[in-house]
């Protein structure tokens, strides 16, 4: 695994939390990586990732109608 170190304005407002989760999410969203993936950069369980996606608007359904074919299959 890669360590990225950020440099950011100390507003009192963004916690390391806040910031990994938003990074996480966004790369999810990007699909730049997996919800699994996502989580383990958000240093959350897959299904608490995914829960809060919902809270950031994110969402966990892929757009694309294969992939969902996909999904149904392998569930």
């Amino acid at each position: 695994m890669k360590s990225i170190v950020l440099n950011l304005p100390d507003t009192g407002t963004l916690s390391t939390f806040d910031v990994s989760v938003y990074l996480a999410g966004k790369l999810y969203a990007d699909e730049v990586l997996s919800a699994g993936q996502a989580a383990v950069v958000a240093n959350l369980s897959k299904r608490a990732f995914i829960e809060l996606m919902g809270k950031y608007g994110v969402s966990v359904f892929s757009a694309k109608v294969e992939d969902l074919l996909e999904d149904i299959a392998n569930a």
